[in-house]
C-alpha cells in the first residue's frame, strides 16, 4: 500500500468510531504519513507531535532531520532545539487552510521557525519566504474541494491514490526539502525534475489547442510521427523538459550577468530572451507564454522552479558545477530523476569525458598523420558533424581542441574570432529531441564565452525586423540545429514544404543546407543505441539506415541504433 492509501484508510477508519476529536484524534495518521515519506530522504525527516512552547506558542507539530535525534545515552536531550524543516499547525477537515494559513498564529510561528506547514488534512499550504524575505504562501496541494468530497475519497484510498499519490509523496517530499540548503547540482536537478513530474501531470491531463499546433509543427518540422499512447508521452515529456531545461539554461546565463553578491533575483519569465535560438524561443513562447500556462496550469510549478532556483548557493553551485560537463553534472541527474523509463528506451546515457577526449585527439591525429592536414580539426577546411549530438559534448571537445591548436601556433589575437567562426560555420551537431538540443546551446555558448569569444546577444523580435538593407540583425548562434539527422540529405523531387511557423522552417532549411552543401570531412559522437516505440520512422529514414549497414570495408554495424564509430570519411 502506498502512504496516501494508508494515511486515507486511516482517516476514514478513526472517523468510522464515532468517538474522535475530529482535529487531535488524526495527529498519529499524519505523523505516520510524514515519517514514511520522509524517511526515503537523506538526510531522513521525521515529524514530532506537540513541541514545547519555544516563546511563539505550542504548534501541533515538527519536521526534524535525522542529525537532530541525540544517540541512545543516559544523558538529558539537548534542550531548545528547533525542528530544521519548520513546524506544522492543524486544523480539522471542516476548517479553510488558506484562512488558517493567514492567521496570526501561523504568523507567529513564521516568526520563529520560518517555514509553516498548514493542513486540514485535505489541504496543505506550505508558508515559507519570498524573494524579498517575506512571509508567503509557497506551495499548497488539494486533496479535495470539500470535506465532503475528501471523505468520499476516503472510502476510495486505493483508486483515489493510484490517481495523484506519486504527485502527493513528492509534494511532500519538496515540503520535507525546501528549509534544505540548496548547493549542489545534483540537489538543484532532483528539485526541477520534481516540478517538471508536477508540470508533466498537468499536462497529460490537459487537451489543449496549443499542444496540437506544436505537435504538428515539430513533426513537420523533424520529418517523423509521434504514435499511439508512446508517441504522446514522448511529445509532451519533450515539451515539459525543454521548459524547464530552457528555464534552467536561462538562470545559468544570467547567473554570468550577475555575481552571487549581487542582490539581483531570476525572473523565468524572461527566459526566452536568454535563449539565443529563434526556433527554441518559439518553442517555449508558445508553451510558456502567459495565455497558455494559464490554460495548461503550469504557471504555478514554473512559480516554484523559479523560487528554488533563487535560494540556491550560487557561490557554491558554480563550484560544483563544472559547465564543460554539464551532462553528467545535471542533465542526467535530472532526466534520471525526471523519467528514467524515457532516458532508458532512447538509449539516453552520459559518454564519459575520457571516451569522447579520446576519439576527438584521434581524430585530430589522423586529419594531421594521415591527410597530411597540419592544423587537424583547427584548419579551415575541416568541417566536423556529430549527426545525433545530444547534449553537445563531443562538439565542446572539438572546439576545445580547435581553441588549444590555435593557441599553440601563437594566433592569440586571432583565436576568439577563429574559434567563433567554427563554432558557427564548421563544427555542426544534429539534434532531434528538443531537451538536449537546449543544453548542447548552453554548454557550447559557455564554453565560448569561457574562452574569450561570447555569442552575441543582439534580439530579433520579428522576422522581419532582422534584416536591413541586406545585413541580419539576429543573435549570433552555434551551428547546432534541431533536425531529423536521417532525413533531408537529398533535395526534394517538388516543391519545399511550408511550415507553420517561420523559426522551425528557417532551422529545417539551415540544417539541409549542411545536409546537401557542406563538404562534411569528419563524423563523430555516439548516438543513441535504441530506437523509440513512439516515433515512427518516415521512408527516407529506413532507406538511409539500410544503406548505412551495407558496408564495405567497415564491419558491420551491430545493434537497433546507428552505433556510429569516430570516423574520418572523404567526401567530394
Amino acid at each position: 500500500m502506498t502512504p496516501l492509501e494508508i494515511y486515507l484508510q486511516d482517516l476514514r477508519e478513526i472517523r468510522s468510531t464515532g468517538a474522535g476529536v475530529k482535529e487531535t484524534s488524526y495527529y498519529p495518521t499524519l505523523s505516520n504519513l510524514l515519517n514514511e515519506v520522509g524517511k526515503h530522504l537523506n538526510p531522513r525527516v521525521r515529524c514530532v507531535i506537540n513541541l514545547a512552547n519555544r516563546g511563539a506558542g505550542l504548534p501541533d507539530g515538527g519536521l526534524f532531520t535525522g542529525d537532530q535525534f541525540q544517540k541512545a545515552s543516559d544523558a538529558e536531550p539537548l534542550p531548545g532545539q528547533k525542528p530544521a524543516r519548520g513546524v506544522i499547525e492543524v486544523k480539522s477537515a471542516k476548517d479553510d487552510a488558506w484562512v488558517t494559513a493567514d492567521g496570526e498564529q501561523v504568523s507567529r510561528y513564521w516568526g520563529s521557525y520560518r517555514q509553516v506547514l498548514v493542513t486540514n488534512y485535505r489541504d496543505l499550504v506550505l508558508v515559507g519566504q519570498d524573494a524579498e524575505g517575506n512571509p508567503a504562501k509557497l506551495q499548497p496541494f488539494r486533496l479535495a474541494d470539500s470535506e465532503n468530497a475528501f471523505w468520499a475519497a476516503a472510502q476510495h484510498p486505493r483508486s483515489f491514490a493510484e490517481r495523484i499519490g506519486a504527485r502527493f509523496e513528492e509534494y511532500l517530499q519538496r515540503v520535507m526539502r525546501h528549509a534544505a540548503p540548496l548547493a549542489t547540482p545534483e540537489d538543484v536537478a532532483w528539485f526541477l525534475a520534481s516540478y517538471a513530474r508536477d508540470a508533466r501531470a498537468r499536462i497529460e491531463l490537459a487537451e489543449h489547442p496549443s499542444l496540437a499546433t506544436v505537435r504538428t509543427a515539430l513533426e513537420e518540422a523533424l520529418g517523423l510521427k509521434f504514435e499511439g499512447d508512446k508517441g504522446e508521452h514522448f511529445f509532451r515529456s519533450s515539451l515539459v523538459q525543454t521548459l524547464f531545461y530552457g528555464v534552467f539554461s536561462a538562470w545559468v546565463l544570467w547567473g554570468k550577468q550577475y555575481p552571487p553578491t549581487s542582490k539581483a533575483r531570476f525572473n523565468w519569465y524572461e527566459t526566452a530572451r536568454y535563449l539565443r535560438v529563434p526556433m527554441i524561443s518559439k518553442l517555449f513562447h508558445l508553451v510558456a507564454s502567459p495565455l497558455e500556462l494559464e490554460a495548461l496550469k503550469l504557471t504555478e510549478v514554473l512559480d516554484w522552479a523559479g523560487l528554488v532556483l533563487n535560494r540556491i548557493d550560487r557561490a557554491s553551485f558554480f563550484k560544483n558545477f563544472q559547465e564543460s560537463h554539464a551532462v553528467q553534472y545535471f542533465y542526467e541527474p535530472f532526466l534520471e530523476a525526471f523519467d528514467p523509463e524515457l532516458r532508458k528506451e532512447l538509449g539516453v546515457w552520459y559518454t564519459p569525458p575520457e571516451v569522447v577526449k579520446y576519439m576527438v585527439e584521434r581524430v585530430d591525429t589522423v586529419l594531421r598523420q594521415e591527410l597530411n592536414l597540419p592544423l587537424g580539426l583547427a584548419d579551415k577546411n575541416v568541417y566536423v558533424l556529430d549527426p545525433c549530438c545530444g547534449t553537445g559534448s563531443y562538439l565542446v571537445e572539438v572546439l576545445d581542441r580547435i581553441h588549444r591548436t590555435l593557441k599553440e601556433q601563437g594566433q592569440d589575437d586571432l583565436t576568439p574570432s577563429d574559434l567563433k567562426e567554427a563554432a558557427k560555420k564548421r563544427v555542426f551537431g544534429f539534434e532531434i529531441l528538443p531537451a538536449p538540443f537546449v543544453v548542447s546551446h548552453l554548454q557550447l555558448g559557455l564554453l565560448l564565452q569561457n574562452l574569450g569569444a561570447p555569442l552575441s546577444v543582439t534580439p530579433a523580435s520579428s522576422r522581419q525586423g532582422r534584416q536591413d538593407g541586406g545585413v541580419t540583425h539576429a543573435p549570433e548562434r552555434v551551428a547546432v540545429y534541431l533536425t531529423n539527422a536521417l532525413t533531408g540529405w537529398e533535395p526534394p523531387k517538388g516543391p519545399k514544404k511550408q511550415l507553420t511557423f517561420w523559426e522551425l522552417q528557417e532551422e529545417r532549411d539551415a540544417a539541409e543546407h549542411v545536409k546537401q552543401n557542406v563538404p562534411i570531412l569528419v563524423v563523430l559522437g555516439n548516438p543513441p543505441y535504441n530506437s523509440y516505440a513512439g516515433i515512427a520512422k518516415m521512408e527516407e529514414e529506413r532507406d538511409l539506415s539500410e544503406a548505412y549497414r551495407t558496408t564495405k570495408e567497415a564491419p558491420t554495424p551491430q545493434g537497433q541504433g546507428l552505433l556510429i564509430q569516430s570516423e574520418v570519411s572523404r567526401h567530394k
